[in-house]
């Protein structure tokens, strides 16, 4: 018999006030610009063998059942347990649906406040569905020009599981050109990022398009996306010819 969302959730607290360490918080919160409430105290590989552990016990679950139970703990308001909500989703991917976008969607709309949050919400659950189901990269367009810094980085970030998998590279250039002048430094570093990322398979493309449009790349988002690109492509990249 499957636990009920409640006693899932007492467990996961359990676990996390046996192994929450306070001085772990301001480590966390020294890698994010913005104030958060709920720091977390416990080291990403702690949260992973706390995640692996309880997961045996409710992957058995029919998807709907377990995205329901990820749904409820995203909103029982805990920081801790939208991690787990994400991850879990993430594990159940190979059996998520088309239908079941709307409801990452709702997740990144709702609750990530800072890029980490994003970052795992977008190259897992969002990123993995899109390269399931190409088509729904079409539903993360308007995102490109969303007020919400979060909201726009994710429409970079979530097309790069797809793009690592040698697919929708034009998505990728599009959203590249929509974000080109964005001014916020977390955007510009998701863009960048994504087109680094691309750069991996499709290096011709990528310094192509880098060539075309450094004059109004922001200097950070150029750094991000030639990363991996030769050193002489980088340097060329880098070249001031203005």
């Amino acid at each position: 018999m499957a636990p009920t969302h409640k006693q899932v959730l007492a467990a996961l607290q359990e676990e996390i006030a046996a192994h929450d360490r306070p001085e772990n918080q301001h480590n966390y919160q020294r890698f994010h610009k913005e104030k958060l409430d709920q720091p977390i105290g416990l080291k990403a590989p702690v949260l992973r063998k706390i995640s692996n552990r309880l997961y045996r016990d409710v992957k058995a679950m029919p998807v709907d059942d377990l995205l329901d139970l990820c749904d409820y703990l995203q909103n029982c308001g805990q920081r801790y347990m939208r991690m787990f909500a994400v991850d879990w989703a993430d594990r159940a991917l190979d059996r998520c649906r088309p239908k079941d976008f709307k409801r990452f969607e709702n997740w990144l709309k709702k609750h990530v406040d800072n890029w980490g949050a994003c970052d795992h919400l977008c190259c897992g659950p969002i990123g993995g569905l899109i390269h399931h189901h190409p088509e729904l990269a079409s539903k993360t367009r308007p995102w490109r020009r969303s007020r919400n810094r979060w909201i726009r980085r994710a429409a970079a970030v979530c097309l790069i599981v797809p793009v690592r998998k040698e697919s929708l590279l034009d998505e990728v250039l599009k959203t590249a050109d929509i974000l080109l002048e964005d001014k916020d430094d977390m955007v510009q570093k998701g863009y960048g990022w994504m087109l680094k990322e691309a750069s991996n398979v499709y290096p011709d493309e990528i310094f192509a398009y880098v060539m075309k449009n450094k004059r109004r790349m922001p200097r950070t988002a150029l750094r991000y996306a030639i990363e991996k690109l030769p050193t002489a492509r980088r340097k060329e990249a880098m070249k001031k010819d203005w």
